[in-house]
């Protein structure tokens, strides 16, 4: 106890270091449901995990992930059903910024797809990670 006394100063700063590490955690930025590229790539891969494009028919024509499906966000509630039946599967939304993905996951999770996630930073993320892309 008498060293904690002497050394306050000294673990406070180790305190503050601590809570500045666990921050992201806390916050819940880890916990947003946004996939980096390379856990959408250990998704696909791994889980046989099915991606929806959320972005605009013209978006998806200049290029797309692999084996991507197109559903404009507009359009998820009607016609997401159809083309993922099993609604077990993980998907990975996916959109040019990412923006319209994360709407796209509630639209998704309102609609029993628990497992669903957007890709953090979109397209943009998968080009800026090397990954390819397909265009139509």
């Amino acid at each position: 106890m008498k060293f904690l006394l002497d050394n306050w100063m000294l673990m406070s700063v180790a305190l503050a270091s601590g809570g500045l590490l666990l921050w992201p955690t806390v916050s819940g930025a880890a916990g947003s449901g946004a996939l980096s590229a390379n856990d959408a790539v250990q998704l696909i891969n791994r889980q046989k995990a099915v991606v929806i494009d959320v972005g605009e028919a013209e978006e998806f024509a200049a290029g797309h992930i692999g084996g991507a499906k197109n559903i404009p966000v507009g359009q998820l509630e009607e016609k997401l059903g159809a083309a993922v039946k099993n609604k077990s599967l993980p998907l990975v939304l996916v959109c040019p910024t990412g923006a319209r993905a994360k709407r796209a996951v509630a639209i998704a999770k309102k609609l029993g797809y628990e497992q669903a996630a957007s890709l953090g930073g979109g397209l943009k993320a998968w080009k800026e990670a090397n990954l390819p892309l397909e265009k139509a």
